[in-house]
């Protein structure tokens, strides 16, 4: 669907401004029931592109099913036939058994699906939906027209690739997979697509570097990782998918996501990766066990790497966002883990004495011990809590920066306010939506812009009343007040990430 809208007279502070033209291009869960059967998670339901296209002060909003091989199947079938994560398809029983055997097969060593609802990366001059398997899904950025599927299996040795993708200035973008059981390793591969006009992008791809996992046949999940001018910050959590576990899913009738455990007695490995020599450093950094989804931003300072996370104490917050769970938390406030933007520090050099704090930073309370071994213990600063979906000023990603946009997810992971966050000063600004939901602030820089905060926050509200439309919230950039908001009589769904494509004219 297509509308063309303009700024609320109502709400127009100010108009929008004039620099600002381009494209936002968010992605997410939008279809959770087929005919008689429906998804279980959240995260499992069919992807849902939306865009707001801003040019000359007027909005053009679309949205757009992503039609990949998952959806066609599903929609023919009338039901769910392809697994997700959190919900595992069965035959329908009408079936004969020859096609029993077969979805057996299938799942015993998965095809995964190609219902790519999390993210929106760019490699090359191409634009993807993107989850965390090994496919996804090349869209037309103005029409959000499903095109090409992208196996990564076909350029790459990774089973499961991060959502979340960095970019140079140069135009190269740089991702992360995981490598299971190739001839008796487990590792994961850092990986960069050159910018360009190659196509397709992929084939041009090339290893940065591995890193050994630290257990053969469970694997660290991750969502994110963090780059600076001359090195890659990888966290390696006690967050673990059970490979074993996940070939038996299907016939022990339980979900892939079953067999994702947090173990709280292990140790989180923070590896440390020279852009320039492609290894790790020496030094073996560590923390105690945390769950990591987004990277907020790292950069160098005096010898020194700092990289911001949003951290949980367990794993919860996957399990808050079953679809069951997620209606009885609409209602009332709910107990949960919340999480922690941590600010972490790795000193490059381990010259000290053991039991020396290493890190010689005055801003910053973040520790980091040394051991024996080779081993640093790294104690993080909490710089705020209750806040997730983190973006910054991206022409600031990799070095030191001030502010950050999230979600304030202090009562429930579900948000209704969105805040700037000040590293310096751990000052916060809120903007509230009332009855309604906030998805993922996204900035967006003036152009030419000298000051960190000089731009705009755009950021979806859903209306949580009844047949009431959402509308795009247009924030300036320093103040946090609201500039315009343009408000569209169709029905929003929450969605996970978006990418802004500024209008190359």
């Amino acid at each position: 669907m297509t509308y063309y809208i303009k700024p609320d007279k109502y709400y127009n502070y100010s108009l929008i401004p004039e620099w600002l033209q381009g494209t936002l291009i968010r992605n997410g869960p939008g279809l959770f029931s087929l005919g008689e059967t429906r998804y279980n998670h959240w995260f499992d339901g069919m992807a849902l592109l939306h865009s707001f296209t801003i040019k000359k002060g007027e909005v053009t909003y679309r949205s757009k099913y992503l039609q990949g091989d998952t959806y066609n199947s599903n929609m023919q079938a009338n039901r769910i036939v392809v697994s997700e994560m959190g919900t595992m398809a069965y035959p329908d029983p009408c079936k004969n058994i020859f096609s029993k055997v077969i979805t057996f097969l299938s799942h015993t060593i998965p095809d995964f699906t190609d219902n790519c609802a999390n993210n929106i990366i760019k490699y090359g001059n191409d634009y993807h939906a993107t989850s965390e398997t090994n496919y996804i899904r090349k869209i037309d950025p103005m029409t959000l027209e499903t095109q090409d599927k992208v196996d990564y299996l076909k350029y790459l040795p990774v089973n499961i690739v991060a959502s979340h993708t960095h970019y140079d200035k140069e135009g190269n973008s740089y991702s992360m997979g995981t490598c299971i059981a190739e001839k008796g390793k487990t590792k994961y591969t850092l990986f960069k697509v050159p910018g360009g006009n190659g196509s397709p992008p992929l084939k041009s791809a090339e290893v940065v570097c591995t890193v050994p996992c630290r257990s053969l046949l469970t694997p660290s999940y991750y969502h994110s990782f963090g780059m600076t001018d001359n090195y890659f910050v990888f966290i390696e959590q006690p967050l673990k998918l059970d490979v074993l576990k996940m070939a038996t899913a299907y016939l022990r009738r339980v979900s892939w996501a079953s067999c994702m455990k947090f173990h709280p007695e292990d140790s989180t490995l923070i590896h440390l990766i020279d852009r320039k020599t492609k290894k790790e450093v020496g030094i073996k950094f560590y923390t105690g066990a945390m769950a990591v989804y987004h990277q907020v931003n790292a950069f160098e300072d005096d010898g020194h790497v700092v990289f911001d996370v949003i951290c949980y104490d367990d794993n919860s917050l996957y399990e808050m966002f079953y679809l069951d769970k997620l209606k009885e938390q609409m209602g009332a406030n709910t107990m949960y883990c919340k999480p922690k933007c941590k600010r972490f520090v790795l000193p490059l050099s381990d010259m000290g004495e053991t039991g020396e704090d290493l890190v010689k930073l005055k801003y910053t309370t973040a520790s980091a011990v040394k051991e024996k071994e080779g081993k640093v213990l790294c104690q993080g600063e909490v710089l705020c809590d209750g806040v997730e979906l983190p973006r910054i000023n991206y022409n600031f990603n990799g070095k030191k920066y001030r502010f950050s946009y999230m979600c304030c997810v202090d009562i429930s992971p579900v948000a209704t306010k969105i805040v700037k966050f000040d590293a310096e000063t751990k000052q916060k600004i809120e903007w509230s939506g009332g009855d309604g939901f906030a998805s993922e602030p996204v900035f967006i820089p003036r152009p030419d812009a000298v000051d960190e905060d000089d731009g705009v926050v755009l950021t979806c509200i859903i209306n949580a009343k009844p047949a009431q439309g959402g509308f795009l919230l247009v924030l300036d950039g320093r103040s946090f007040k609201e500039v315009a908001r343009a408000c569209i009589d169709v029905d929003f769904h929450m969605d996970m990430h978006g990418y802004f494509i500024p209008d190359s004219s």
